[in-house]
């Protein structure tokens, strides 16, 4: 495995996980939390929690990269076409999922007050996105490419991004994206990833 950054692999996992959290807990959470608290401890509450959740899955993806190619390449394609099929064949219920993840969010911080709103906020973004998609697909990215380093910061990147969004444009943001046709979107990323990571397992030795 090599620490070197890749411009290259760290865009493919932003292009990846941008899209594939934009209709997920992550946007509705922190639309939430910045609804009710100061907006700029929010977002760092939240990027610090993105921090670790890439580091758990960058390390997770490094150790699964320790074995076998072949192997760790045809389970990486399994995942993207597990993840290929949960969302196509969830775009159509999108935004009704996301109303019903405010309305669950909304009840969880409702009663919190404005005192510690970074430790609050990592802790709902912490626990709502551990063992997440993007998680998993951070760590099978780890496991295909071999980049760590580019990986983490593709990654950590866009879920940053995702959140700043959530935070600056908060509701109108969540009422105009058009969630189904971004769902539909990441399905079919994922869909190319599984084909282009099973032919790559085809090809190298075991």
């Amino acid at each position: 495995m090599t620490a070197a950054f890749d411009v290259g692999v760290a865009a493919t996992t932003f292009l990846v996980i941008f899209p594939t959290e934009l209709p997920d807990k992550t946007l509705v959470a922190t639309l939430v939390l910045a609804t009710r608290f100061k907006p700029m401890p929010v977002w760092v509450g939240v990027a610090a929690a993105f921090f670790v959740q890439c580091l758990v899955a960058v390390t997770f993806g490094g150790l699964v990269s320790l074995l076998p190619r072949r192997p760790v390449l045809l389970v990486v394609a399994a995942a993207f076409a597990v993840g290929a099929v949960l969302l196509l064949r969830g775009a159509s219920s999108a935004a009704s999922d996301v109303e019903e993840e405010e309305q669950e969010f909304t009840k969880a911080t409702a009663a919190r007050g404005s005192r510690r709103v970074v430790l609050t906020s990592f802790i709902v973004l912490f626990t709502a996105e551990w063992g997440d998609l993007s998680q998993l697909v951070t760590a099978g990215l780890v496991a295909r490419h071999e980049s760590p380093l580019s990986v983490f910061v593709g990654s950590w990147v866009a879920l940053c991004l995702v959140a700043a969004l959530a935070v600056l444009l908060g509701n109108r943001l969540a009422r105009r994206l058009p969630f189904v046709v971004i769902r539909r979107v990441a399905g079919l990323l994922f869909a190319a990833l599984s084909v282009v990571t099973l032919i790559e397992a085809i090809r190298v030795g075991g």
